[in-house]
């Protein structure tokens, strides 16, 4: 065994398949073991004026034009979790030729999940006002996220109220992406997550499955197969939100990947921990494909990209849930 693979699996021991949240050591390990060959970083800019409204932004060092722009949010729970931990995951988007934009919000106990979602909705107005800079094309604005992150994504697209705000709308993206999201997880069991939504008085409103219309953007959802998350029941969530978006004929690519728990799904961005789910070739597929559509066509012709980035076995495994 070489000693790349000797580390390798030592790295994959110390991400706790079960938990909530990769500890600090092992985001330190997948970042300092990712490449960044690719990748051109702009770090700590301002999207707000308080501490934790930053970004960072991780561009291609090699595009023939302006690209496709990917914000993401990370998870933790909304009380934990730091944009420099996730350098893989720009990194990662960098080096298929997407503009990637991390973004810190605010966290409990600081503030509660209207905040939350608040500072996520202008994260992305920064990046639809001010990735241009910086070589991102605007037109193709894409969200994207993590669990916790997964969730302030989808309530982003989803919310037309959130972005309102800005002068916006959510069928200004292009589409959006959710990894192992909690998008229907009333009432709340988690004892971490209560007081971030009110428990026991936490609103309808606060779950995305229930703003779905006619208008949501393309989505694709992305979750360990059933009983490989431990957190986040991927049947009532991520499955639930694929047939609600469905039910409303909004287009929407749902998958489940084997190998991969809650944690590991996001790690398997990372470049020396792509051999355990192809989550981002699937990611690609699903930018690439609405990327290269027409802003009037895209909800119109994602039907075809469903059946392009699902294998047999995975619509097999969608039709059954």
């Amino acid at each position: 065994m070489t000693i790349a693979r000797t580390a390798l699996f030592s790295l994959l021991a110390m991400i706790p398949l079960a938990g909530g949240l990769i500890a600090c050591s092992p985001l330190t390990a997948i970042n300092a073991l990712s490449s960044s060959s690719t990748s051109r970083v702009t770090p700590d800019l301002a999207y707000g004026p308080l501490p934790r409204q930053k970004l960072d932004v991780y561009a291609p060092k090699v595009h023939s034009g302006p690209v496709p722009v990917v914000v993401f949010f990370y998870g933790g729970n909304w009380v934990s979790g730091e944009r420099k931990d996730y350098a893989f995951v720009g990194h990662a988007l960098a080096s298929r030729g997407y503009l990637a934009i991390i973004a810190d919000y605010r966290l409990y106990p600081e503030v509660h999940y209207q905040e939350i979602l608040q500072d996520a909705a202008r994260a992305v107005a920064w990046a639809a006002m001010e990735a241009g800079r910086y070589g991102g094309d605007t037109t193709r604005l894409f969200v994207m996220g993590h669990s916790a992150g997964a969730y302030n994504a989808a309530m982003v697209a989803l919310d037309p109220s959130l972005l309102a705000r800005h002068g916006m709308h959510p069928q200004d993206l292009r589409g959006w992406i959710g990894l192992a999201g909690p998008y229907d997880f009333l009432p709340i069991e988690n004892p971490t997550t209560r007081p971030v939504f009110f428990f026991p008085d936490t609103p309808a409103s606060s779950q995305p499955v229930n703003h779905v219309t006619a208008n949501a953007p393309p989505a694709l959802l992305i979750a360990p197969l059933p009983g490989n998350d431990k957190l986040v029941d991927p049947q009532r969530n991520t499955g639930g939100l694929a047939a609600a978006l469905r039910a409303q004929q909004r287009p929407v690519t749902e998958e489940y990947l084997d190998g991969v728990s809650h944690t590991t799904l996001v790690a398997s961005l990372a470049s020396p921990l792509r051999m355990l789910a192809p989550t981002l070739d699937r990611v690609s597929a699903f930018i690439d494909q609405l990327s290269r559509l027409p802003a009037a066509k895209e909800s119109h012709d994602t039907q075809a990209l469903q059946q392009q980035t699902q294998s047999p076995a995975q619509a097999a495994t969608n039709t059954a849930l």
